[in-house]
């Protein structure tokens, strides 16, 4: 990553209509933003767009206080200007606009509870699975939905993610996908549209599959 003089990066409007302004300049200067963002465009569906207006690329102080480098709020992309390539770029974009679908099709995301069971039926094996292998840790924390910043240290440092990583072989697609059931969502939507052979996702999240190809086109689901 080069991180000295960055290439200057302009705003501009993209072919959709979004706007993208540049709060903090990029410090990778081998990443083209209006490139990345037009394959995020031309890969989801606009129906799936339509709550974002604009994307900001700069650091912002919810970055440190929440440790994450992106976020979407009142139909805005916050994005971090440290990125490592364009797939890093690419991937944090379709994440956080997964996070924008929340709440124009929450009741279908979340309705039918089926998403809320496939995940806690995981979480509940992911117990057990820590448990032989020495990590105590309270079962109610398993059973809890809603993010809880205690677990994912938990997770994170004291498990580590490379080993938790191999642990959750073929029950999670990602170990972040193991923190709340809305990341669980967020997850599976990012590979989803990362990846356009979905044998892995519908073999490891086969509901959460099933509602990413309805958000995609009610027809095929």
């Amino acid at each position: 990553m080069k991180t000295n003089n960055p290439t200057e990066n302009k705003d501009f409007y993209t072919a959709g209509g979004l706007h993208v302004y540049f709060k903090d300049q990029l410090l990778n200067d081998d990443i083209d933003p209006e490139r990345v963002i037009a394959k995020v465009e031309g890969t989801l569906p606009a129906h799936l767009r339509n709550e974002i207006d604009t994307i900001i690329f700069g650091h912002f102080d919810e970055f440190e206080e929440r440790n994450i480098n992106a976020f979407y709020d009142s139909g805005a992309l916050y994005i971090s200007n440290v990125q490592h390539d364009e797939a890093d770029l690419y991937d944090d974009v379709i994440h956080e606009i997964s996070h924008s679908l929340e709440v124009p099709y929450g009741y279908d995301i979340y309705g039918d509870q089926k998403i809320k069971k496939e995940f806690l039926r995981k979480r509940e094996h992911l117990y057990n699975i820590l448990w032989k292998e020495g990590f105590k840790y309270p079962k109610s924390a398993f059973l809890d939905v809603e993010y809880d910043k205690e677990f994912d240290t938990f997770l994170h440092q004291e498990v580590g993610y490379e080993k938790l990583s191999n642990l959750l072989t073929g029950l999670f697609i990602s170990p972040y996908a193991a923190t709340s059931l809305r990341e669980y969502f967020a997850t599976g939507f990012t590979d989803f549209y990362l990846y356009p052979n979905h044998n892995a996702l519908k073999k490891v999240s086969p509901q959460l599959y099933n509602k990413l190809l309805y958000l995609y086109d009610p027809k095929k689901a």
